[in-house]
């Protein structure tokens, strides 16, 4: 099976190829746009691999929740090769993919949503194997979602931006913090492959990115009234 993956819902850019369980992957930190990476990277990795773009299976993207532009740049690329290909396209969540490449364990994944919020979703990783036990949502860091029990590593950027703020809500169920850590397309690739396996993949006109949230960003009015607060 080849799957071709992209993940763009955070300022790390990553494009990954799938070819029967090898994995290869280009990425960058992209701070603002990023559009003109993620073609020539995925033809830089097909050529890498010596296959064709019409030997592709199907095509993953990072679905979100996560940076609104970078989501619909990863859902529009995966769509118009998917369509031109007419192969299937399938959408994998970006808490679960950076829940994912962190390893194994429970993993409590919290991306910067912006506007005074994060993302924040709860898994168990056991080799090739992600539980949800704690679905996203979106919220202030001082009331964010708590998972039962103990023994939580916190993964994002999330723990950047409320890095105090949910420390010291989530007290004692954390075990280690790595803010540094990203959603990968090599994660959502491996998430994509038994789903596309066991013919869960979507036309391509049906991928669609999971925002969470429809607002994007604050009014002008909005900024003002919170202090010129993010």
């Amino acid at each position: 099976m080849k799957i071709l993956a992209f993940e763009a819902s955070t300022r790390r850019l990553s494009v990954a190829l799938w070819c029967d369980g090898a994995l290869r992957e280009k990425s960058a930190d992209v701070p603002n746009g990023g559009a003109e990476r993620l073609l020539p990277w995925a033809v830089e990795l097909i050529g890498a691999a010596g296959i064709s773009l019409a030997q592709l299976d199907g095509i993953a993207f990072g679905a979100g929740p996560g940076g609104f532009t970078g989501l619909r740049l990863a859902c529009g690329v995966a769509q118009g090769l998917a369509c031109g290909l007419d192969c299937p396209v399938v959408p994998v969540g970006t808490l679960a993919a950076l829940a994912f490449a962190s390893g194994d364990g429970k993993v409590i994944a919290c991306l910067d949503a912006r506007m005074n919020e994060v993302y924040v979703g709860a898994y168990e990783v056991a080799g090739e194997q992600v539980e949800e036990i704690m679905e996203v949502k979106v919220g202030a860091g001082e009331t964010a979602p708590l998972p039962e029990g103990a023994g939580w590593r916190g993964v994002g950027d999330g723990f950047v931006a409320w890095g105090d703020v949910l420390t010291a809500r989530l007290g004692a169920r954390l075990v280690s913090i790595d803010a540094t850590a990203s959603p990968t397309a090599s994660a959502v690739a491996r998430l994509a492959a038994p789903l596309l396996a066991s013919g869960k993949g979507v036309a391509a006109a049906a991928a669609m990115p999971f925002y969470i949230r429809d607002k994007v960003a604050f009014t002008t009015a909005e900024r003002k009234a919170r202090g010129g607060l993010r």
